[in-house]
């Protein structure tokens, strides 16, 4: 059940629990928010398409019955990218939160960990990913995003969460999809 309402990205308990790369760039959130989903492939397979995930780059991946609804500009990568493939720490990719809306490289240890952090204005970000080998050749995704400096928490914690659970949701359903293509 807790699956269904989650669409598909419901965190673990233990997820939830554990101690994430990137916490300590926001000490003291207003807002966290964990989304999990596994995949049908090794980590080795899947942290290609997170080297290259965001605007500018690869897009955010979603399902292809959504993206042929989108004009072909807007649609992310369905292919590997090896000029996307090379990040390092102090890197700074775009990011969709407004027009500068930038992410900083923090962590890129592949294929397990990628660490983003943002300041905007007043706010404090950080946005985390996890990859683990989840057994039977499968990964584990786990991210964490936190937030501090919310004027209004409880509408970033609802209206942002509801936003970040239906975006997640797209991405895992358009990774499974990229992941299953020969």
């Amino acid at each position: 059940m807790v699956e269904v309402i989650g669409f598909g990205v419901a965190p673990r308990a233990e997820e939830v629990a554990a101690t994430v790369p990137g916490d300590d760039l926001v000490p003291r959130p207003d807002v966290v928010m964990d989304r999990g989903f596994t995949l049908d492939a090794p980590p080795e397979r899947v942290w290609p398409w997170f080297a290259q995930l965001g605007k500018n780059r690869a897009g955010w991946y979603l399902p292809t019955g959504i993206e042929a609804l989108l004009p072909r500009r807007r649609r992310a990568l369905r292919r590997l990218d090896p000029a996307l493939q090379h990040l390092s720490p102090g890197d700074v990719i775009d990011d969709w939160g407004g027009r500068d809306a930038t992410f900083e490289i923090v962590t890129h240890d592949p294929p397990h960990t990628l660490v983003h952090r943002s300041t905007r204005g007043r706010l404090e970000i950080s946005w985390a990913i996890r990859l683990t080998d989840d057994g039977d050749g499968t990964t584990r995704v786990h991210l964490r995003f936190r937030l501090s400096g919310a004027r209004r928490p409880w509408l970033a914690e609802y209206g942002g969460g509801l936003l970040d659970l239906l975006t997640v949701a797209g991405l895992a359903a358009g990774l499974r999809d990229r992941l299953r293509a020969p």
